[in-house]
């Protein structure tokens, strides 16, 4: 791994969040996914009545071991190793409804307390691709040292954000590098979790943070997650057709002749595309 400050020498946080930012369930899965495996504790959980609108995010009720019947309210919680201390952090949680101005800060101040010298943001989007083909996955930061560091661009995006956007652009201002890490997940699958998708965001974020995240079931899940689509697919011709197209039209993309500019060029048309098309509240956020 590439040496960073803030990310090789300090804790770094990982982040995300379940709805707008979390097409296919694949970015709160990656976090879920290294919280998991380093048995993080919760630290700081942000009250949920200043934050949420319970008409939309409801709260759940449920039996606790002892047979209890408990609510479960949507929350944000920030994890760390037990006992506090350096590490890996992870924040989680359903994306707020309202003050997220407020939000913000009030995560960058326990970011600060936490000692967090480095974000990674997780996030995952609907878009024109092939389930078919790899995972299209991008990369950006708005820290010039970081871009320098690790070969990263700049997100050239304009138009609607998540909170992701939100908390990314509050870390810069408060002197914390950050990056986020995008997935690509086929909009014509947008009801069921990708395994695939989630599989990639871990790949990718090895690239960055000094850790080895367990698979378990993620390729196997992922292998069957395909080949369910292929399945439905041969009996769709309309579904098989337009699969067809966009393969065609990745492969014309990842050819040896596609410049990165090409590349660049063609995820962006995703988001522009996707955010033109009505109903916002459920499609996943921007970079």
């Amino acid at each position: 791994m590439t040496d960073a400050s803030g990310f090789d020498d300090g804790s770094v946080l990982i982040v995300a969040f379940e709805g707008w930012n979390d097409a296919g369930e694949a970015a709160s899965g990656a976090a879920r996914a290294v919280r998991d495996q380093l048995e993080l504790v919760p630290l700081v959980e942000v009250e949920p009545e200043d934050y949420f609108d319970f008409q939309f995010n409801r709260p759940s009720v449920s039996f606790n071991e002892s047979g209890e019947r408990v609510l479960e309210w949507p929350s944000v919680t920030l994890y760390g190793p037990a006992g506090g201390g350096p590490g890996m952090h992870v924040l989680l949680g359903t994306e707020p409804s309202r003050g997220w101005k407020t939000f913000a800060s009030e995560v960058i101040d326990a970011l600060t307390t936490a000692d967090i010298s480095g974000i990674v943001f997780l996030g995952a989007m609907l878009a024109d691709v092939p389930h078919t083909r790899p995972i299209s996955v991008f990369v950006s930061s708005e820290s010039a040292e970081l871009r320098s560091e690790f070969e990263l661009e700049r997100s050239t995006y304009e138009g609607p954000v998540g909170i992701i956007s939100v908390l990314s652009m509050a870390a810069q201002a408060a002197g914390i590098p950050s990056m986020s890490i995008w997935a690509s997940v086929p909009h014509y699958v947008h009801n069921a979790p990708s395994p695939k998708a989630q599989l990639a965001l871990i790949s990718r974020l090895e690239d960055f943070v000094p850790l080895v995240v367990a698979r378990g079931n993620l390729v196997e899940e992922s292998a069957a997650w395909e080949s369910g689509i292929d399945a439905l697919a041969g009996d769709d011709d309309d579904m098989a057709a337009y699969i067809a197209q966009l393969e065609q039209a990745r492969d014309t993309v990842d050819s040896p002749e596609a410049s990165g500019d090409a590349i660049a060029e063609e995820f962006e048309r995703y988001l522009r595309k996707r955010d033109g098309k009505a109903g916002g509240e459920d499609r996943p956020g921007g970079p």
